[in-house]
């Protein structure tokens, strides 16, 4: 079976299904759509399913032409349908891995994908997990419901991990420039998700799925501290009156032994808030508490708090109180040009004012309408930038690239800067953070 299902691989013939057709499942989809397999998106969603099979794109990574070249070739199809899990060669689950309220890992969706998989699991079947979990998730959850059926793993079915690495927007680095990184439940397990990543990218095996799950949470947990560590930077230049952008800059000349990293309101996405607390919960389970990670995790919690601060004794220093100001959110966003707004420090920033009792208003031309604010509260975009001193303070969460920042230094009243759009403007209307 092995042989098999490899030779399948190698020569493009196997039929392979995405399980989860969001921002790492769709673009996942296209790209081996574009090495020649025959690949069908599985998906709960059926408005998702209908945009796909009208080369409609809804992710920002993937264009609707490339995808509606792909779908009219007959090489990409999307299906609400799990019972046709039976006609793939290999299968890969990329379905979310949210947190609980109580910071725990949410893993039911990858247990629900696993059970699909189980109701049509045959003989020869690669199973690869992409989505972001903690160490032992594959061979601790998904292995033991695939086994119900009696097959063997290594044997009749084949079941690995390979983390997504997908950043959104990012120009430089997408799919098929960024080395993926494989473990196997065994041998043979790793090399046939090796051929599959290999025919589009550098693929890099490891000797297990818990390393391979490891490796993830290693790379964003990385980022997040240092990203609280450049945080509390900008709260100690704060207190020296420095400029920690100028700081940075400066440091970044050095060409080895540092990295530059920014500090900002908080931290947004579905990765970088979420994956150091995957890693914290596992090694609570064997008696290990992950004193950096929880330290990391509550700079970057507070910073929201900082910025209305900030924001506050800028409007006290012109005498307005922040209670009933207007107060105009830029970009809600979790990051630069995306419409993504998990997780996205906005949120907490906006929750923060509404508790404060001003009037909060957004604009940003990706997300439309923002939910889950304090009381339920749902707000929608500003449909242009046109009466910016009306409001008695701007502040600029997410730097989108669409915005007119020359606009919005004139017109606005007051504006606080997270993320140094104003960089080289001497302004005493301007608050850096």
């Amino acid at each position: 079976m092995y042989k098999s299902l490899l030779e399948k691989i190698n020569s493009k013939n196997a039929k392979i299904g995405v399980i989860g057709q969001g921002y790492v499942g769709l673009p996942l989809s296209c790209q081996l759509a574009k090495q020649g397999f025959s690949v069908a998106g599985f998906e709960v969603d059926e408005s998702k399913v209908k945009m796909i099979n009208s080369g409609k794109s809804y992710i920002g990574d993937v264009s609707s032409k490339d995808l509606k070249e792909l779908v009219d070739t007959k090489k990409l199809s999307a299906d609400t349908n799990f019972k046709n899990l039976s006609h793939m060669d290999v299968l890969i689950i990329c379905v979310p891995t949210p947190l609980r309220k109580s910071k725990d890992p949410d893993v039911s969706c990858v247990l629900e994908a696993a059970k699909n998989v189980r109701k049509t699991l045959k003989k020869g079947q690669l199973i690869i997990l992409e989505s972001t979990t903690y160490p032992g998730t594959t061979e601790e959850l998904v292995l033991p419901v695939l086994e119900e059926t009696g097959l063997v793993v290594g044997k009749d079915f084949f079941l690995a991990f390979s983390p997504e690495r997908i950043d959104p927007a990012n120009k430089k680095f997408g799919i098929k420039n960024t080395p993926k990184v494989v473990g196997g439940m065994c041998a043979k397990c790793a090399g046939l998700a090796l051929a599959v990543y290999s025919s589009f990218t550098e693929v890099y095996k490891v000797s297990s799925t818990q390393a391979a799950e490891m490796v993830k949470l290693l790379e964003n947990t990385f980022r997040a501290v240092n990203i609280a560590l450049v945080n509390e930077v900008a709260l100690m230049c704060d207190k020296l009156n420095l400029n920690v952008w100028e700081i940075i800059d400066a440091a970044s000349t050095k060409p080895f032994g540092f990295m530059p990293f920014y500090p900002g309101p908080g931290i947004g996405g579905h990765c970088i808030p979420l994956d150091p607390h995957y890693l914290s919960w596992k090694l609570k389970t064997v008696n290990f508490y992950s004193r950096f990670i929880d330290l990391a995790g509550d700079l970057n919690a507070k910073m929201p708090g900082y910025v209305v601060s900030k924001l506050q004794d800028a409007l006290n220093a012109r005498s307005k109180a922040l209670k009933n100001a207007k107060i105009l959110i830029l970009g809600v966003a979790y990051k630069k040009d995306v419409s993504d707004g998990r997780e996205s420090p906005a949120i907490d920033v906006i929750n923060i004012l509404i508790e404060k009792m001003a009037n909060v208003f957004y604009y940003d031309a990706h997300v439309p309408v923002v939910k889950n604010c304090v009381y339920s509260k749902i707000l929608s975009s500003l449909s242009n930038l046109n009466n910016l001193n009306k409001f008695d303070a701007v502040v600029v969460v997410t730097d989108h690239s669409d915005v007119d920042y020359k606009k919005v230094l004139k017109d606005a009243k007051v504006i606080v800067d997270t993320r140094n759009v104003f960089k080289n403007v001497k302004s005493s209307k301007i608050v850096r953070i």
